[in-house]
């Protein structure tokens, strides 16, 4: 077992600049969003009804921020499955309308070897019009395989 503070990253853990190969998730349809507003409980007209969108200046239904950000996850877990999400925020942009799709990537913007290995990485969702919709951070470390991981 290790000691809390020991831990050792592994002979590959990334470094600062290197890159989260992008992903493409999507297009959220509207039955979709309808859903997510269910589940979540953000029932905001503007994510669900043409018209109250169209009052707010927006061609269409926007799709949901937190919906978008949750994408972050499985690019990150994709991209490594050691680690684990301490910290993830995000800062919304411009808005995605129901039925399109969003293409998500992340760069490593710092390392830290101690106390323990964390990594901060920059990232970002574009628009399928290439707009920079989310601009986020997360804060990951390495989880040490056992049995808990």
């Amino acid at each position: 077992m290790i000691e809390a503070g020991l831990e050792r990253a592994p002979p590959d853990w990334p470094k600062a600049g290197d890159e989260i190969r992008a992903q493409n998730f999507g297009p959220f349809a509207r039955e979709a969003l309808a859903r997510y507003a269910a589940v979540s409980g953000d029932d905001n007209p503007l994510h669900l009804d043409p018209e109250a969108a169209r009052a707010a200046g927006l061609a269409g239904p926007a799709v949901h921020g937190m919906l978008m950000l949750s994408c972050f996850e499985p690019l990150i877990m994709r991209w490594r499955r050691d680690l684990f999400i301490a910290r993830l925020s995000g800062k919304f942009l411009r808005p995605v309308l129901a039925g399109e799709g969003i293409r998500v990537s992340g760069r490593v913007m710092r390392r830290r070897d101690v106390p323990r290995p964390e990594l901060t990485l920059r990232l970002i969702a574009r628009a399928q019009n290439n707009d920079l919709a989310i601009l986020g951070e997360a804060t990951v470390w390495y989880k040490i395989p056992g049995p808990l991981s």
